[in-house]
């Protein structure tokens, strides 16, 4: 939530330069960047913690085009292979109408088809080895 109380992960849509000028700017520095022939936008990944579900998972888009949804799960799938502590079978690909003002929603329709939009959440607390048996805590050390 910014200062003001909102969620700024709801306002893609519309921000507004008053209530929400950190999203914004952003939003206005990535379609300059989109909008610059010169500069090709592949990746947009929003990042968060997650307070209830272990791991690192992520949350993707779903596409009319076949071809363009199997693309977009290589990214997840090569984090899943590299990182022990990430789930590929907690990331989900969706278009829920309540996660329309999500930078992954509104950006994945408004890029081309070689630009993807993904929300990483990781865990505030542990990830999961083999089990329940075997929550592994996330520390400063780790």
């Amino acid at each position: 939530c910014s200062l003001l109380g909102f969620d700024l992960n709801r306002h893609w849509a519309n921000p507004s330069p008053w209530a929400h000028p950190t999203l914004h700017g952003v939003k206005q520095l990535i379609i300059e960047m989109y909008n610059n022939p010169k500069i090709n936008l592949e990746f947009y990944i929003d990042i968060h913690a997650h307070s209830t579900m272990m791991n690192g998972f992520m949350y993707g888009n779903i596409f009319e085009d076949e071809e363009r949804f199997q693309r977009q799960a290589i990214f997840p799938k090569l984090l899943c292979q590299n990182a022990e502590d990430f789930s590929y079978s907690s990331t989900s690909f969706n278009r829920d109408a309540v996660k329309a003002g999500t930078g992954r929603r509104f950006l994945g329709g408004l890029l081309n088809d070689t630009s993807y939009c993904y929300t990483l959440e990781v865990s505030f607390y542990s990830y999961m080895l083999g089990g329940p048996a075997s929550a592994i805590p996330y520390t400063e050390e780790a």
